[in-house]
């Protein structure tokens, strides 16, 4: 009988990680979690997917992806138990919400750290291994942020940007070693990253961008309230990336995330702002320029 492909799935304690490293254990998959706390994400896999401590097709490896020793040992400890990897899902993340003038630099370091330098320096460690192999693929999980920059956001939109830049650059370089690279554009699903617990706030919602964050706070939760589907949905998404043959696929998982990319092809620049700004209640340029005048 055929060995199951294997694949390596980061920030798989919980979210979309979770659901997804639990959806490819019960599809047969040879499942590698990677994850900060890795006795207690671990844990929780197991009673999920009814998985013996010593089942050899769920494998738990810790990785801090911010941690340049830990991405090392990651590396090795993944090859020492499965070899090269046939899929490389990069999942793991954090997110943030307040305007630029409120976000500290060492947010934005933290977040290209995370969400960027990390899967960067993981993808490196591993590639030599699935070269030699002949096949993969990986996998980029970006967001809607990465398609258009969204207010409020602007970290991990710009980070999201930069990250389907590095995998539309990837895929021309490896597909002649028969690996391809996937880029899934994600809509929104109900996992911490879309709630305040979730997500590291540096809004000031009384300083100058007051009335931005009242309108967007509540449209925004309404929307979510609306759009939010549950993350073993996107799961089943990501099993039908990995069984692409495409060099490269960017694609949508999730129906608000499939209009943002029709929308995005369709409309000017210009006119997806103006249409941002109107779905989101934010005033019209020039808006606050008097009470602005009164804050000096």
């Amino acid at each position: 009988m055929a060995e199951p492909r294997s694949v390596v799935i980061t920030g798989a304690s919980r979210g979309l990680g979770f659901a997804s490293a639990s959806h490819l254990y019960r599809r047969g998959w040879r499942v590698v979690a990677a994850m900060r706390s890795v006795d207690a994400g671990m844990d929780r896999l197991r009673e999920t997917t009814g998985a013996r401590d010593d089942d050899p097709r769920l494998i738990g490896v810790p990785l801090d992806l911010t941690d340049s020793a830990s991405v090392t040992a990651a590396a090795k400890s993944i090859e020492e138990a499965i070899g090269p990897p046939y899929g490389l899902v990069h999942n793991a993340g954090i997110s943030a919400a307040g305007m630029v003038e409120e976000t500290p630099l060492s947010l934005w370091e933290q977040m290209f750290a995370t969400n960027l330098f990390g899967p960067v320096a993981l993808t490196k460690a591993l590639l030599p291994a699935m070269r030699q192999a002949g096949q993969g693929r990986i996998v980029l999980v970006s967001s809607q942020g990465g398609v258009r920059g969204m207010p409020a956001t602007a970290p991990y939109s710009a980070v999201k940007g930069a990250l389907e830049r590095w995998g539309e650059s990837m895929a021309g370089e490896v597909s002649p070693f028969g690996i391809g690279v996937t880029v899934l554009v994600t809509g929104t699903y109900d996992t911490a990253i879309i709630t305040d617990a979730g997500t590291t706030d540096c809004r000031d919602l009384d300083g100058p961008y007051a009335r931005h964050h009242s309108t967007m706070d509540r449209r925004g939760r309404a929307a979510m309230r609306l759009a939010a589907r549950p993350p073993e949905k996107f799961a089943v998404g990501l099993a039908k990336a990995l069984d692409s043959s495409k060099p490269f696929v960017k694609r949508s998982v999730g129906p608000d995330a499939r209009m943002l990319l029709i929308a995005n092809r369709i409309l000017p620049g210009a006119g997806l702002h103006h249409m941002t700004r109107l779905i989101l209640g934010i005033p019209r340029f020039g808006g606050l320029t008097n009470e602005s005048d009164k804050d000096a």
